[in-house]
């Protein structure tokens, strides 16, 4: 990855018209484009620190900001979907010369990967969904908060009690400095315009037709954290009934953080379904 004062900050790319920064790990022939959850003031470097060392020892690992999110660009009448997100994510494939990749989607992340995968199935191999949204759900407690975030550090306190089930993983140290990335000049003002009350309308918004995900013929592993608060457990038990290519991994002691709470077992389930047949 490159090395900055702040190690968010990585290399910039034209994506579909949006300067976007990414993370990147690793070399070679074999890519792996991760895509980050929609908490408040979540970056790539947040979401997948703990996990590009690992995988850039076996593949060429890109991890792009979306567009509102970390340190991409924040366009002044912007256009916050899903298809937006999936065009973007392509377009960082096209601008770095990614014909083809491996993709992980967190949460959020799953249904941009979903998404992709349903419209250019040419331009993804293996698909890991982690936590992921794309399929409709009453939403949650959890999700409710965290998209409702108000820009207050008491608020992200209370938001991060969602995540993990180790509360000692989400304590006042974690709060203070995702409140300080959160409120940052620009950031909290796009994430309050992304996902106004009532919010059920932005879980079904985010979905692909399963029809459509029942079509895809890809390799798919489907991980969630038993406990998560934040996206139900079924959401996972939907996604591999309509995937008919999909394993399912279901961590125990684990909330909505699978890459930070349990990161050994992650890394090694995901290496090894990418490297394997």
């Amino acid at each position: 990855m490159t090395t900055t004062e702040n190690p968010a900050i990585g290399k910039d790319v034209d994506a579909n018209g949006i300067r976007t920064n990414y993370l990147e790990s690793g070399s070679g022939d074999e890519h792996v484009v991760l895509v980050h959850g929609s908490g408040p003031g979540v970056t790539s470097y947040a979401n997948w620190r703990l996990v590009l060392p690992v995988l850039g020892e076996d593949f060429h690992c890109v991890a792009p900001d979306m567009v509102g999110f970390g340190y991409s660009e924040r366009p002044e009448n912007p256009d916050y979907s899903v298809q937006t997100w999936a065009d973007q994510t392509l377009g960082v494939m096209d601008a770095l010369g990614i014909g083809r990749a491996h993709m992980i989607g967190n949460s959020f992340g799953g249904a941009i990967a979903l998404r992709l995968a349903t419209q250019h199935p040419d331009r993804v191999d293996k698909l890991v969904l982690m936590g992921s949204m794309g399929v409709d759900f009453p939403i949650t407690e959890g999700l409710d908060a965290v998209w409702g975030y108000d820009g207050t550090l008491e608020g992200m306190r209370s938001v991060m009690g969602y995540f993990a089930y180790d509360k000692e993983l989400t304590g006042a140290e974690l709060a203070q400095v995702r409140y300080e990335g959160a409120t940052q000049p620009g950031f909290q003002e796009s994430f309050s315009s992304m996902f106004p009350e009532p919010r059920q309308r932005w879980v079904e918004a985010m979905t692909t037709p399963e029809k459509e995900i029942s079509a895809l013929p890809h390799r798919a592993l489907v991980l969630h954290g038993r406990e998560d608060q934040v996206i139900p457990l079924s959401n996972s038990y939907k996604l591999e009934e309509l995937l008919d290519n999909a394993d399912l991994g279901v961590f125990s002691h684990c909330g909505h953080w699978s890459m930070i709470e349990r990161t050994d077992d992650f890394n090694r389930l995901v290496r090894d379904f990418f490297k394997g047949d």
